[in-house]
């Protein structure tokens, strides 16, 4: 891994229009997650070195981050 995607902050979002969807950015304001799962909330910040919640592979979400600006996930036990 790089020293520059080791630096990196991982924004965390949670989307009001879909349950249990989340987002992971670069961008703090979350400005480049998909529209159609708006309005989506700053829930949390991974910071660099750190491990991105529920073992998810923290180079993965770079690498998809680098690639799309973002990356989604769901959580598998959301609730209705």
């Amino acid at each position: 891994m790089s020293a520059e995607r080791e630096s990196m902050n991982i924004f965390i979002f949670k989307s009001d229009a879909t349950r249990g969807l989340r987002a992971f950015s670069r961008e703090q304001g979350g400005h480049n997650l998909p529209a159609q799962f708006r309005p989506w909330y700053a829930v949390g910040v991974v910071k660099p070195g750190a491990s991105p919640p529920n073992n998810l592979s923290r180079d993965v979400i770079e690498k998809s981050i680098a690639t799309a600006g973002y990356q989604l996930w769901k959580l598998k036990d959301a609730k209705k």
